[in-house]
């Protein structure tokens, strides 16, 4: 005889809410940032060479996600001009750094 299995949507939004899986976004988080610190352009002539490179950071929370309820790991740089870096503009091609970060990064996880 199969076994029987029921599914509580409850208990499900306690297990993606956990301690365990909030550190483990975190984790996983670490490891983007590493690869993307790796990967960071720098600019020597420019003021402050490595400031770019030197201004990424990670969180976790336990209520992330679009509707706020399951654990997430957040990757940012707090470099003010971390969108032009990443995007691009007219004159700088894009480097696409936190892309290349997060592609590379699930792999080594």
């Amino acid at each position: 005889m199969a076994a029987r299995f029921k599914v509580k949507r409850k208990g499900i939004g306690q297990m993606l809410r956990m301690p365990g899986m909030e550190a483990e976004m975190k984790r996983r988080a670490e490891v983007i940032k590493s690869v993307a610190v790796s990967i960071s352009p720098v600019d020597e002539r420019s003021p402050d060479p490595g400031h770019y490179k030197g201004s990424w950071e990670t969180d976790s929370t336990r209520r992330g996600g679009r509707r706020r309820d399951r654990a997430a790991g957040y990757v940012r740089n707090t470099a003010y001009y971390a969108r032009w870096v990443e995007y691009g503009t007219e004159r700088v091609p894009a480097h696409h750094v936190l892309l290349r970060a997060a592609q590379i990064g699930g792999r080594n996880q």
